[in-house]
């Protein structure tokens, strides 16, 4: 069994969490806006955004140290597609929550799934483990489209 590289698995981790603490503290006055549009039924309440995107951020931490641990030949285009990711959900964020912008961050969302579907293929061959983590990104950013377009059509 290898050793944990404590220090690498930190600084993936912190990109992680560091990206999606400053998408929020960036877009804070935007989170007060969406409690005031219309939303669909299957909207779930604003307390669970913050519990779910910390954990999902984590997890990208995670999976991307699992990569970056490998001698896989995927693994700086693994690496590099999880960067875009990352750089797409942080824009999503001030697109959405900012700008208001719903139609523009559906689209960037429907990028953001195929840069996940992506990172998902490339990560399975290098490290399934770090794939299999980034299953619940995959799913939560397929209702969160699914919660853009709703709340795009309503408003």
């Amino acid at each position: 069994m290898k050793k944990i590289n404590f220090k690498s698995l930190a600084v993936f981790t912190a990109i992680s969490l560091g990206t999606g603490i400053l998408a929020a503290i960036l877009s804070r006055s935007g989170m007060d806006f969406y409690e005031t549009v219309k939303k669909p039924a299957l909207a779930p309440p604003g307390w669970l955004f913050p519990v779910v995107w910390t954990i999902l951020y984590i997890l990208m931490g995670v999976s991307a140290y699992l990569v970056y641990e490998t001698s896989c030949r995927d693994r700086r285009l693994s690496l590099g597609v999880w960067g875009a990711q990352l750089a797409v959900n942080f824009i999503w964020t001030l697109v959405f929550f900012n700008a208001r912008a719903f139609l523009i961050a559906f689209i960037l969302i429907v990028v953001l799934w195929i840069l996940i579907a992506c990172m998902l293929a490339l990560f399975h061959r290098c490290r399934p483990a770090a794939a299999y983590l980034q299953i619940p990104y995959f799913l939560w950013v397929t209702f969160a489209a699914y919660l853009n377009f709703a709340i795009y059509s309503l408003n």
